[in-house]
């Protein structure tokens, strides 16, 4: 359900037909590098966090790691904290291992990472745990609604 609804979403841009299924998972950033062929750094993982009845989705390069100062300061929280395993696919509209930033809820806000704008094109998921489709950072913000970008990652640099 979830990459049919990812794909209506891209759908606005006439781009669901460009979502790739892969034969093997891309559930982690390691394995979706391996199916993809390309470095982890490229691939655009979406991680979710709590903030009051709203969701923050971040969308990170696959070798950068949240920074909680930097977090905590950006989006004024005392805590940093993930959304639950369980809570997941209710706060996103994705299952754990497709969560990406197409089709989701309105009480999910979504920020870019600025460790994504070092590449030409990176993977996000598209709602499955083996798909993926080719953006730029530009279409990855347009098509995604995001918020704004964010400088809220470490490691990458």
């Amino acid at each position: 359900m979830s990459l049919l609804r990812a794909k209506e979403h891209l759908r606005r841009w006439r781009r669901d037909g460009d979502v790739t299924e892969h034969e093997h998972s891309s559930a982690t950033v390691e394995l979706a590098a391996q199916a993809l062929g390309t470095e982890p750094g490229r691939i655009a993982k979406t991680l979710s966090f709590l903030n009051g009845e709203r969701t923050i989705l971040i969308v990170a390069a696959g070798d950068a790691r949240v920074d909680n100062p930097l977090f905590k300061k950006t989006f004024d929280v005392r805590k940093v904290k993930m959304v639950p395993a369980e809570e997941v696919e209710e706060r996103t509209g994705h299952a754990v291992g497709g969560v990406c930033p197409f089709g989701v809820p309105a009480t999910a806000d979504v920020y870019l990472d600025e460790s994504l704008r070092r590449f030409s094109t990176v993977f996000p998921a598209c709602g499955s745990s083996n798909s993926s489709i080719e953006l730029t950072p530009a279409e990855l913000e347009e098509y995604s609604g995001a918020r704004g970008w964010v400088d809220v990652c470490r490691g990458w640099r």
